[in-house]
């Protein structure tokens, strides 16, 4: 085969490049600077985002043979394939294949009569060596068909449907009938084919490799750019942050034909220095207002031409139409005007007639919006209008907002006259009701479609209007496009200081997303990513704004960050955050010298950090002790469940906190294996008139018994200042549980909060409880002793205690203690005496119906009492409405 014959025939010229149309693609094929699309996937599955023309390249040389690319107009398909010929007849790849063909399916649609599969070939590619023919066809393995514009073939591709299937190349037959036998190997089986289409077609092809075309992401956009603006580097910057940051609209941004349209328009106004559009619809106004000028046409005319668009964008939505016929468009209001509609139109002869249709689907709703708020004359309103086009229509409404404001619409207005004012009432009157309906909501998806409009209507005093009195403040804005990051971000911007950006269960935030947010993140008190992913690059972004911004809480539980944490340390070093919350971010020893360099930087305001779930072991958490002996630390409690942390690490807090300079008020130690030495550690520091810990937490640690009396002689010390003290689900033994309860009566004791669920406590430990209690001089106010079954007379000193003039207890917890009806007298007496009692915990426990009545009677007795809960014991349904009569029950 005729390479050179090939290369000429491929790279002669179809046509100038425009602005709707995009640039020419045999400019682009000939072009070394052309930037493949992407695909969302490998012909093996792959989850990786290879280049268009590789995923070809790797299917058809593993031996597939037949690869289908799905994707929308203007996402490079047709490019692709005339770069992938263009290559062949360069000898660049695809060597593996002698003859390469190409065919437009929708030329051939008009190819009239029968002929034979070798006089289809010689007919559209004459440059065949004589010959070679015979041989093609006696090697069909070494043939590749590509087939372009799949989705503009008039014929079906069903065998079912169809005559039987040519089998003879010699056969003369219509063009329908050999491309379908071509397709389904019954005509040179063993070729390859390369096909192009749009995605939901419908027809039928055999199994091979599909490719959906995702096209651009930001890498190839960037290069894109960079490309066009290749003369002024700087221009390429500004219009590639421009375009990511302001217009917001990425998932129109990943095609290559707009590319090419938003960078014809920057460069025609950078030129001529004016300013870039801050809205889509800023954008598309420029782009008609040029096309109608294109035209020289009067006002009048220009305005019957845009309404007669209108219509037919309308027609096209309303019966899910690409395009419409010539009588069609007569019908419209084309008379005069239809030869000029060239450059708005896609204009294809086919063999049915001529077929009309939009070269984009923004710009088709773009001139409906535009078109009925130029007219009138109906009496629809803005209502039914989106009405009848909803689900066909994605951007109709995102239009009229922008249309809505004035500085927007008037270069449009210039061309066009004035849009009709009642028009744009109608819609502002629309907007404002429905946005207060979505915003009382709690649908995230209504919330961002909100927010996208008004964006575009670039209206600062509408945005305090409509969304300040009503949005929800915990609503989650999880999992948002980068166009709802920049809608997002616009809204906040507008509105300034906000209580709370809820980001709750975003699954991947990019570094496009976090650049974007950031502007957002930056005005939000608190911020929440629990259970999110962060992108590498999202990290920095994240630290940027707290640098920079008024953030005081920041919640990135569940996200895994391992070393990306450091990124985020760059931030806390001049932040105002309070709070940092990081359970289970797979933080290990390694981040945490950054950590610490951060808590240590004198600028640094934090006051709690959650580290649960974090494996750093002895040797990060000896670093964040040194930090915690700095003046300059000023955090006050450390959260550190499951951290593997030993009696080492014990040591190290206890220096910590005896040092002077450590401000740490409480730490919570929970399922962290200490044992006696570190019990031994943590004691000799409670006595140390230097450390200031009021609350110490150390659920779960495997404490044994022999460390209890250690503990209560830290307690009996007076100059202790702990406040809360947690034990539970650890073995106590009688005599320290004892020795504890003691140290609870030493006048000036400060315990307030004591926990002591599933410690093997005995019914003389509840007495000595009592005791206490009852002396006069306890400060507790909560107690949690559940999970130890010491039954109805264990527990029975504690209601004495409760019903005691001098217990202070707030809230008490018998959680499965082995309580029955039997305890039901004097419980509801205690309840009854207290004056300080306000929750109490029985779930769990043996209570049964017959102690309900009184126990209702008891709780609506009572001043005090807030609430009462009865969860999980053998209560039935027959006393419900019993419970309910009491507002304070829990069941």
């Amino acid at each position: 085969m005729d390479k050179d014959s090939v290369l000429t025939r491929m790279l002669q010229s179809e046509g100038p490049s425009s602005l709707l149309g995009g640039q020419s693609p045999v400019t682009v094929a000939n072009s070394s600077e052309h930037v493949s699309p992407l695909t969302s996937r490998g012909p093996d599955g792959n989850v990786d985002r290879p280049s268009l023309g590789g995923a070809v390249r790797s299917a058809l040389s593993e031996g597939t043979r037949t690869v289908v690319l799905e994707g929308p107009e203007g996402s490079g398909k047709t490019t692709a394939l005339q770069k992938l010929v263009v290559g062949w007849a360069r000898g660049e790849h695809l060597q593996n294949f002698s003859f390469v063909f190409h065919f437009r399916l929708g030329q051939l649609n008009v190819l009239g009569g029968a002929l034979s599969l070798e006089a289809l070939m010689l007919r559209h590619h004459g440059h065949l060596p004589q010959g070679s023919v015979p041989r093609l066809l006696q090697d069909p393995e070494g043939v590749l068909f590509v087939f372009d514009d799949m989705d503009q073939w008039e014929h079906s591709l069903d065998p079912s449907a169809l005559p039987p299937l040519c089998s003879d190349s010699g056969e003369e037959a219509p063009a329908s009938r050999l491309v379908a036998g071509l397709l389904h190997g019954s005509l040179l089986k063993g070729a390859s084919f390369l096909v192009a289409t749009r995605p939901a077609l419908g027809q039928q092809f055999p199994s091979g490799a599909r490719l959906p075309v995702v096209g651009f992401l930001k890498p190839q956009r960037e290069a894109y750019i960079e490309g066009f603006f290749c003369a002024d580097p700087a221009a390429a910057t500004t219009a590639r942050k421009h375009m990511e940051s302001t217009l917001g609209f990425y998932d129109i941004c990943t095609t290559p034909r707009f590319c090419w349209t938003v960078c014809s328009v920057y460069k025609s106004l950078m030129d001529a220095g004016a300013k870039l559009p801050d809205t889509l619809t800023q954008l598309y106004v420029d782009v008609l207002a040029r096309l109608i000028q294109s035209l020289r046409l009067n006002e009048a005319r220009s305005r019957a031409v845009v309404s007669a668009l209108g219509k037919m964008a309308s027609h096209c939505l309303l019966h899910q139409r690409p395009g419409c016929s010539k009588e069609e468009m007569v019908a419209f209001g084309f008379h005069q005007d239809l030869a000029s509609v060239g450059v708005f139109l896609r204009v294809d002869d086919r063999s049915d007639g001529t077929v009309f249709s939009f070269l984009s689907r923004p710009m088709l709703e773009f001139t409906l919006a535009t078109s009925f708020l130029l007219d009138a004359s109906t009496a629809n309103g803005v209502e039914e209008l989106l009405e009848r086009h909803q689900g066909r229509a994605e951007l109709l409404d995102v239009f009229l907002s922008g249309l809505s404001d004035a500085a927007q619409r008037r270069p449009l207005e210039a061309a066009l006259g004035d849009l009709d004012p009642g028009r744009i009432a109608d819609f502002a009157r629309w907007f404002r009701s429905t946005s207060e309906a979505t915003l009382k909501g709690w649908r995230k998806d209504q919330h961002h479609r909100c927010f996208h409009l008004l964006l575009q209507t670039q209206n600062e005093s509408l945005v305090k209007e409509v969304v300040a009195p009503l949005a929800r403040t915990g609503i989650s804005y999880g999992d948002p496009s980068l166009r709802d990051c920049v809608a997002l971000n616009y809204v906040f911007g507008c509105l300034g200081e906000m209580e709370l950006l809820n980001l709750y269960r975003t699954r991947d935030l990019t570094e496009e997303q976090a650049e974007a947010l950031a502007p957002a993140m930056s005005l939000c008190r608190k911020i929440d990513l629990t259970d999110s992913s962060l992108s590498s690059g999202a990290v920095p972004h994240l630290a940027s704004a707290l640098s920079r911004g008024v953030t005081e809480e920041l919640d990135l539980s569940h996200v895994r960050l391992g070393e990306e944490f450091r990124s985020l340390c760059g931030g806390l070093r001049t932040c105002k955050l309070r709070v940092l919350k990081l359970l289970a971010c797979e933080l290990t020893e390694a981040v945490c010298g950054d950590l610490a360099s951060a808590l240590t930087s004198g600028a640094a305001l934090l006051r709690e950090v959650d580290l649960r779930f974090n494996p750093i072991g002895d040797p990060g958490f000896v670093k964040l002790c040194k930090a915690l002996r700095s003046p300059l630390c000023r955090l006050q409690e450390l959260k550190l469940q499951k951290c593997e942390l030993t009696a080492a690490s014990m040591e190290a807090l206890s220096a910590a906190l005896r040092s002077g300079g450590s401000e740490l008020r409480k730490v919570d130690l929970t399922q962290n294996v200490i044992g006696n030495r570190g019990v031994e550690a943590l004691s000799e520091c409670l006595q140390h008139p230097l450390c200031k810990l009021r609350g110490l937490v150390l659920f779960d640690c495997e404490l044994s018994a022999a460390c209890w009396p250690r503990l209560s002689e830290a307690l009996m010390w007076e100059r202790c200042l702990l406040t809360e003290l947690d034990l539970s689900l650890n073995t106590s033994g009688e005599e320290g549980a004892l020795l504890l309860c003691r140290a609870l009566r030493r006048p000036g004791c400060p315990m307030e909060k004591l926990s002591l669920s599933r410690c093997e406590l005995t019914p003389p430990v509840f007495r000595e409880l009592s005791s206490a209690l009852k002396g006069g001089t306890s400060r507790l106010t909560s107690l949690t002793v559940g999970l130890n079954a010491v039954g109805d007379e264990g527990v029975k000193p504690l209601w004495e205690a409760v019903a005691h003039p001098t217990c202070l207890l707030e809230e008490l917890d018998v959680e499965m203690t082995g309580l029955t009806d039997e305890c039901a007298r004097d419980l509801c007496a205690a309840v009854r005496a207290s004056r300080t009692l306000r929750s109490l915990e029985l779930r769990n426990n043996s209570l049964t119906d017959a102690c309900v009545p009184e126990l209702v009677r008891a709780v609506q007795d009572s001043d005090s009492v807030q609430e009462m809960s009865l969860k999980y014991n053998d209560i039935s349904e027959d006393v419900f409405d019993v419970m309910d009569e009491c507002g304070k029950i829990r069941y």
